[in-house]
């Protein structure tokens, strides 16, 4: 009997380009038929502004047997996406990509391949982004090294929202990750089993531009740390004894140079200001992580889903 891959894919305003993506995508899909595997893409409309909905309505009409489709009442987010991707996923393994084609489908067959090896987790790990500026390459880069000093978990540099997971990862995911703030291939490379990498050259987007902008990937750096460490919570403490050590040193220069107080007001002003911000830094970093708690606590869905298409009920 064939196994099933669910290709999973996220589409926000993509109107130019997700016949493409699914042209190109199913092409390479169909090849899988003589290795033992049937296929299904599983598209989740992330409330799209454009026409990208009518357009998944219509692959959802021409190509039944494979092509299901949900569509959230607003628009939720990347990681809300690929949950409701996860959520709603039947097959075996399950393959997350973004619909703009930069996650090149031709891995697909090689992501089945080590799926048949036994492996359960298959981390993408991106070689090179032409399409990315010199500034998204480096802030890309530090956040992994960041993480990885902050965090127990180990992060393969570079991964991407192209990854692959069995059913069983599925259903621990499923379970018990049921965050609000999220970081989905985080998890992913968090809950264990035998995981191994695929190296890719990202491809040129084949139509629009990117969705993220440098201010929402550095609120995305910050959830993804306060998911992932508490280490900056211990920032005070570290803060506290450097600046008694420099209030010490302060003192001494004090006592040995001068009889009293210092003449000038500037080392009084410059050490304030310093222990101001370092106080003000510290008390927002403790407002983050009451901000992820509020989050949580107020237990909202993740998303909701207006319509689905070629997918049971249940």
């Amino acid at each position: 009997m064939a196994k099933l891959l669910s290709v999973i894919v996220s589409a926000y305003n993509e109107e130019a380009g997700i016949r493409e993506f699914y042209a190109v995508t199913s092409g390479y899909l169909r090849e899988l038929f003589g290795s033992g595997w049937e296929y299904e893409i599983l598209f989740v409309n992330d409330g799209s502004r454009d026409h990208t909905g009518e357009i998944l309505t219509e692959l959802a009409a021409e190509d039944p047997r494979h092509v299901r489709t949900i569509t959230f009442s607003r628009n939720f987010g990347h990681e809300a996406a690929m949950t409701a991707g996860l959520d709603y996923a039947s097959g075996d393994g399950l393959v997350f990509m973004d619909a703009d084609l930069q996650h090149p489908p031709q891995y697909l067959k090689e992501i089945t391949e080590k799926m048949d090896a036994g492996y359960e987790v298959i981390s993408m790990v991106r070689t090179r982004n032409q399409t990315a500026g010199l500034i998204k390459n480096i802030t890309s880069g530090g956040f992994y090294w960041l993480i990885n000093k902050l965090s127990d978990v180990h992060f393969e540099p570079n991964a991407s929202d192209f990854f692959a997971i069995s059913r069983n990862v599925q259903t621990v995911l499923k379970k018990n990750y049921r965050e609000k703030v999220r970081f989905l291939r985080g998890y992913v490379q968090n809950v264990g089993f035998r995981k191994t990498t695929i190296s890719y050259e990202a491809a040129p987007r084949v139509a629009g531009s990117s969705h993220y902008s440098l201010r929402k990937l550095f609120a995305f750096s910050m959830n993804t740390i306060m998911c992932f460490s508490n280490m900056p919570l211990k920032l005070g403490i570290i803060a506290g004894v450097f600046s008694a050590l420099l209030g010490l040193i302060i003192l001494c220069y004090t006592l040995l140079t001068r009889s009293g107080a210092p003449s000038g007001y500037a080392t009084i002003v410059v050490l304030l200001c310093f222990m101001f911000a370092v106080l003000f830094l510290v008390v927002g970093i403790i407002g983050e992580y009451i901000a992820v708690l509020f989050e949580e606590m107020k237990d909202r869905p993740i998303y909701i889903v207006e319509n689905k298409e070629n997918l049971p009920e249940a």
